[in-house]
């Protein structure tokens, strides 16, 4: 088999008017390197009788489609915005803003662990390794945050 440099000078034209066409001036550069690059990690274990051509143009179509499939999933930007979200916060409970305040007020990790155990409802050890501290602490800092959160938040029950 000819050296990867070799098939990439005399198949380079031919992958770049594939991506082109398929994508346009702009996408095709990103999608002719890919195809290169994908080429390059599968060409040993190409069989030495393979259609060089073929295969290449198979990858180039395979990366423009992935591209075009990429650019329909981008978010596109909306005309005009809301001044104000609807009343309720668009949530499925009513807002509490006091709630929202004295979790606020919390130290960084007794809120991790508040929210992570109690909202989130994560095993100790899953609330652990996302605050960077022992399973221990993690229990210390969910008990003391929600120890804080019932002295410092007291809701009418009217």
């Amino acid at each position: 088999m000819q050296p990867f440099e070799e098939v990439v000078a005399q198949h380079s034209p031919v992958v770049m008017r594939v991506c082109r066409a398929l994508l346009g001036p702009i996408e095709a550069d990103d999608a002719w390197s890919e195809t290169f690059l994908a080429a390059l990690r599968a060409y040993p274990d190409l069989r030495p009788e393979s259609n060089i051509r073929g295969w290449l143009v198979t990858i180039a179509h395979r990366k423009a489609i992935d591209h075009i499939r990429a650019r329909k999933r981008a978010p596109e930007p909306a005309d005009d915005l809301p001044e104000r979200l609807p009343a309720g916060g668009g949530g499925p409970e009513p807002d509490d803003t006091e709630l929202h305040s004295a979790l606020a007020a919390l130290p960084f990790k007794q809120r991790g662990a508040v929210v992570y155990r109690y909202l989130a409802d994560l095993p100790y050890a899953e609330v652990a390794a996302l605050l960077e501290c022992s399973e221990a602490a993690a229990r210390r800092n969910a008990a003391d945050g929600i120890a804080r959160l019932r002295r410092d938040y007291q809701k009418d029950e009217s």
